[in-house]
């Protein structure tokens, strides 16, 4: 019970520190990180030790890679890039599904892009489809925040699935795979939730000039040029873990090794940002460094909460609060199912869904072995757990809640009905389809 007792003390030192003292949570993470190590009884050299190895380490293997993932974003942002990904869609899936064609943008976008950004740059095409199909903006509002939502916390290199898969050191190749499975589902009970309970909301937006078609057209990149930077590394990736595969169905030789190296998450991702440089029109005022250099500014802040995640899950390795911790929770035969419930506690409880990552991904680490989730399947099947209940419930104290009401022209009640709760199903629905594909597949 001590264990427990700690583990809970802990997670609510966080809740406070991150809630009512504005604390950042790059420090919550270090302070909760010591405060367990004290805790336990460490001795203070030892615990030092532990938090510095677990903050070198962690980034060693994935602070490039969210480096490079935030310069892509930042490129396709800034070029126009991902309005061209929505205009691409729009025009296949056609204006009066409208709502299908947001959610399958957001689908895309999201991957590269933070969920915020996202739906800030494709807000203004979602009233002016809302205005020329007299579809409720309501409906379009809920199609595109939780199609951006669905792959913001299943599908690297989104941030957050990159810092859990560095914590718990998973395969990057098997979570991109799994969770573009699971974002599936998650994003289509969004968009049921925007057909069949948002419709209720009629809202329409204010009066708004539209940038004209050619404008438009001109100012943004081709459709090749704009999925290239996301879609190409991923299939590299993927690739990598197919030759990686027991069964060694790219054989050993030359070909299989320039795949290994080239997929590499590292290599994939510098290759995405070098094809994001093709997006960037000779004639914007910007230079590639202006851009680049936001992209990484965006970056150094994920990458040093990233590393605190890994100082305290490395002090929690130290100590032997999992192993005790384990061994009590693997009576409960609650396996993949902690992962969700610790990470919807804490995202509802403070708001954003990267630092619920991190911070379950820190939690659950040691945890992994007691609870039957130490395979490399299971440890990618424990990161998406952690996502779906990282979107669990997005409310007031959520910057993105935020943005989906203010660029939405949704008030604040109905915001709680129409994406609260559409982030509640969607959470449900992607831990239970997690869920079955656990129980089959290890």
């Amino acid at each position: 019970m001590l264990t427990f007792v700690f583990l809970i003390i802990i997670i609510f030192c966080i809740i406070v520190l991150t809630t009512q003292f504005k604390l950042h949570p790059f420090l919550t993470l270090l302070l909760a990180a010591i405060l367990m190590g004290l805790l336990s009884g460490l001795d203070l050299n030892t615990l030092v030790t532990a938090l510095t190895d677990g903050f070198g380490n962690t980034l060693k293997s994935i602070g490039i890679v969210i480096a490079c993932g935030t310069v892509i974003g930042t490129f396709l942002e800034r070029s126009g890039g991902a309005r061209k990904m929505a205009a691409t869609i729009l025009r296949r899936v056609g204006e009066r599904k409208a709502p299908l064609a947001m959610t399958i943008t957001g689908f895309f976008v999201s991957i590269p892009v933070f969920c915020d950004s996202g739906f800030v740059i494709l807000s203004a095409l979602n009233k002016a489809l809302s205005k020329r199909t007299g579809i409720s903006l309501a409906v379009l509002a809920v199609a595109l925040g939780t199609g951006l939502y669905a792959t913001h916390v299943f599908v690297p290199p989104t941030p957050g699935p990159l810092a859990a898969a560095a914590t718990i050191e998973a395969d990057l190749g098997l979570i991109i795979f799994w969770g573009l499975i699971v974002a599936i589902p998650a994003a289509a009970a969004g968009l049921l939730w925007a057909l069949f309970f948002a419709r209720r909301f009629v809202i329409f937006p204010d009066d708004l000039t539209e940038q004209p078609a050619t404008e438009q057209a001109e100012s943004q990149p081709g459709a090749i040029l704009a999925f290239a930077p996301l879609v190409i590394p991923i299939i590299l990736i993927a690739l990598k873990s197919l030759a990686e595969y027991p069964t060694v169905p790219l054989g050993k030789g030359i070909f299989c090794q320039i795949v290994r190296f080239i997929g590499h998450p590292v290599i994939a991702l510098m290759i995405g940002v070098f094809l994001a440089f093709t997006l960037k029109r000779r004639s914007a005022s910007a230079s590639y460094l202006d851009w680049v250099g936001t992209g990484l500014q965006n970056a150094g802040v994920i990458i040093l909460i990233t590393g605190a995640g890994g100082a305290f899950g490395n002090v929690l390795r130290t100590t032997d609060l999992g192993e005790n911790l384990g061994r009590m929770l693997s009576y409960w035969q609650i396996s993949i199912f902690l992962p969700f419930v610790i990470a919807a506690i804490l995202k509802t409880a403070q708001g954003s869904s990267t630092v619920a990552i991190i911070t379950t991904a820190a939690l659950i680490s040691p945890l992994l072995s007691p609870l039957g989730l130490a395979t490399p399947l299971a440890k990618a099947f424990t990161v998406l757990a952690i996502g779906a209940g990282s979107m669990t419930v997005s409310h007031v104290n959520d910057s993105y809640f935020w943005v989906v009401a203010q660029f939405s022209n949704l008030d604040t009640a109905t915001a709680l009905r129409c994406h609260t709760l559409a982030t509640l199903v969607q959470g449900v629905v992607g831990m239970l389809t997690i869920a079955i594909l656990f129980w089959v597949l290890v």
